[in-house]
């Protein structure tokens, strides 16, 4: 039961982490140049993770306290999800662009990059938005602590995964990335699991 837990949590997060992004291509950007990978990689890690846990265990605890407000969460999660997938699956259908990263050759001090991937997450509003509200209140609506905390790892392992593997895996997978192909399949899977959430919510009873 829990590891189904930990799945949800881990499908919904990678349907809002993997994006074409300023946070994305940056982290990208940073393992073509192979500087400050880690602290990089780590500092997304920590941002999502800390947004993840005050959405479930904050956030949305004080959402499900209010059965008005966890109505509210319940169909606007629905509704923002479905309009998701729907834009994903437009970008599976339609899209011509890739992630393109240009290499940059300048050294950059550790400094400098904890201060870039900092701008790049802390001030990119989807992670309030989606990360810590979104998953916040779906994540609340699980009866047990134990349940709660399955999800909040599922989520968390998602960003673990995919920042990892754009950080030490950027040489061999920015070529793939790169073609237009490669974003259409992971829109469509996005799509997806975006319309496979929507469902749990709208279908699974208070």
């Amino acid at each position: 039961m829990l590891w189904g837990i930990w799945g949800q949590g881990l499908v919904m997060g990678a349907g809002l982490i993997i994006a074409v992004g300023a946070q994305n291509a940056h982290v990208l950007r940073i393992g073509l140049q192979q500087q400050h990978v880690f602290i990089t990689v780590f500092i997304c890690i920590l941002c999502d993770a800390l947004a993840i846990s005050v959405g479930v265990a904050g956030v949305g605890n004080f959402i499900q306290s209010n059965e008005i407000l966890m109505n509210i969460a319940r169909w606007g999660g629905a509704l923002f999800l479905l309009s998701y997938g729907f834009l994903a699956l437009k970008r599976a259908l339609f899209a011509k662009e890739g992630l393109y990263v240009a290499q940059q050759n300048k050294t950059l001090t550790r400094m400098t990059a904890v201060q870039l991937v900092l701008a790049v997450s802390v001030l990119n509003p989807h992670l309030y938005l989606d990360t810590m509200v979104l998953l916040g209140a779906v994540g609340s609506q699980h009866d047990t602590s134990n349940a709660k905390i399955a999800f909040t790892v599922g989520a968390i392992s998602a960003s673990i995964i995919w920042f990892t593997l754009l950080g030490w895996g950027a040489k061999k997978v920015a070529p793939w990335l790169q073609k237009p192909m490669a974003w259409r399949f992971i829109d469509g899977f996005v799509a997806i699991m975006m319309f496979t959430i929507a469902s749990i919510l709208i279908f699974k009873p208070l």
